[in-house]
């Protein structure tokens, strides 16, 4: 079955990080809802709103530190199941509200769910993938990320064409999230755990059989013994120490240089400023000149745009250019884009009659060129990146912390003070992403980040100089002594 399966497997798991962009897109078009704005007795750019955003992505840090654990003790498979389970139960309390508690304790299981879901999905993917596919594979993350934001925007258009005072505008969109919830839950029992979680846990003859059916084309049984070999001797190796909690992370040297990496990359993304735009383009059209049916047609067709150009590029780029490359152009691309953005946001406010409408135009379209340029850059490569240079030895752990961090809280922080600043001080808020990109993300990318495409996991290990394959490295629990050696030799026996 090979690739066929492994792009199923991908798309199948990645329903998690559909439910991840539906959830997130979803809050766009309801807050935009009359009747939800008179239900709730707020509007557009009041703290409620920021903080019903707010709690969402909170909610999203606790659950993948959560994460963490679940990955260690149920596995990959199991753990999106969990995800997607309290994502239910979210979608429930959400769309059935009666006051604001109830939004704001659905919103944060939602985002609990998220978060989850967020870091399991890409390391299950990456487990799961063959190193010279593993950037279309991981890749699918953010494509389904997209598609839920797409699906969101259209379901929201549609039921906002219902009477002003019918609940059915923002009660449906938010009951939606249940159908990719009950997906999961009923589906994820026909896919295979990850190989490598299935040798890690003794279950290695399993783990091989499922090695073969991602992989195996016909022909290459020879290359399927070497993948099972190296992640066996590897495993191996690791399991001849232990390495308890989550403060060991920050002892190894070796690993805490790639858990740096993989928050890092997480923090650049939000810090382009996309999920800001994402969460709050109401805002920024209307200080385009931009409001009601137009506004939410512009979205909609802002929503499609990214996961177009994401589509095309893990298909034929990504595994071809690599990593750095590309997140050096988005740094670039995405700063002068947000430039634009204030230069003409700068005008359209002192603007009027057919000027304001040509500069309205160039407004959007700059907002969509950040769109395309995150979609070719850091919307795939930031999971594809982060889920591939974690260790197994802290691979759940360190995928939770790195998500649930330089992801979420920081996301968390900017969807409470994206609202008020876009609407205190408006397009000069975009210098604020404009400056961090400069300043530190393009010469963090460009002096600190390796190169990964087309290794294995276990080939990473050596790009960071954690060790050869099969080999420890050097005195892991230093003087801390948080990690004990449990062999003799460091060497195991295969």
């Amino acid at each position: 079955m090979g690739l066929v399966f492994n792009i199923v497997l991908a798309v199948f798991a990645a329903t998690g990080s559909f439910l991840f962009g539906y959830d997130s897109g979803v809050m766009t078009i309801v807050i935009q809802s009359p009747n939800f704005l008179s239900f709730f007795n707020t509007h557009p750019e009041t703290p409620i709103i920021g903080a019903i955003n707010a709690t969402f992505s909170g909610g999203a840090v606790f659950g993948s530190l959560m994460g963490g654990f679940t990955m260690d003790s149920l596995g990959r498979r199991k753990t999106v199941m969990l995800g997607a389970f309290i994502n239910l139960i979210g979608a429930t309390l959400q769309c059935s509200a009666q006051n604001l508690a109830m939004i704001l304790v659905g919103r944060i299981l939602a985002g609990w769910a998220v978060g989850i879901l967020s870091m399991s999905v890409p390391i299950y993917q990456s487990e799961c993938a063959h190193p010279s596919k593993r950037g279309l594979i991981v890749g699918i993350t953010q494509q389904m990320i997209g598609v839920g934001f797409i699906v969101s925007t259209w379901v929201g258009y549609g039921s906002s064409k219902v009477p002003d005072t019918s609940s059915f505008s923002w009660r449906f969109p938010l009951a939606f999230q249940v159908v990719p919830c009950l997906i999961i839950i009923c589906g994820i029992l026909f896919f295979p755990e990850s190989p490598r979680y299935l040798v890690e846990v003794d279950r290695a003859d399993e783990g091989l059989k499922v090695l073969r059916r991602l992989h195996f084309n016909g022909s290459n049984e020879d290359d399927i013994q070497a993948q099972y070999h190296e992640i066996k001797t590897t495993i191996e190796a690791e399991k001849a120490i232990t390495a308890p909690g989550w403060l060991i992370m920050f002892k190894v040297k070796t690993w805490r240089t790639r858990l740096m990496h993989a928050t890092l990359i997480q923090v650049f993304t939000q810090m382009t400023g996309i999920n800001v735009i994402g969460y709050y383009s109401t805002i920024l059209y209307k200080n385009l000149g931009i409001e009601n049916d137009r506004a939410l047609l512009v979205t909609g067709i802002y929503n499609v745009v990214g996961p177009i150009c994401n589509l095309i590029f893990i298909s034929f780029f990504l595994d071809r250019v690599g990593r750095k490359r590309p997140l050096i152009f988005g740094t670039i691309g995405i700063s002068i884009a947000l430039i634009c953005e204030a230069a003409i946001g700068s005008q359209v406010t002192n603007a009027t009659g057919s000027r304001k409408d040509g500069l309205s135009a160039a407004g959007v379209f700059f907002l969509f060129c950040v769109s395309c340029i995150f979609s070719v850059s850091f919307g795939p490569i930031s999971w594809v990146y982060a889920s591939e240079i974690m260790p197994l030895s802290i691979r759940g752990r360190g995928s939770a912390f790195a998500t649930g961090i330089g992801n979420w809280l920081v996301g968390t922080v900017w969807s409470q003070v994206s609202p008020i600043g876009l609407g205190d001080i408006t397009y000069r808020f975009y210098f604020i992403f404009v400056a961090f990109n400069l300043f530190v993300t393009l010469p963090t990318i460009w002096f600190v980040f390796k190169e990964t495409k087309q290794l294995t996991l276990e080939e990473i290990d050596l790009l960071f100089g954690e060790r050869a394959l099969g080999t420890l490295p050097d005195d892991l629990g230093g003087k801390e002594g948080h990690v004990e050696h449990m062999e003799e030799s460091a060497q195991p026996k295969v």
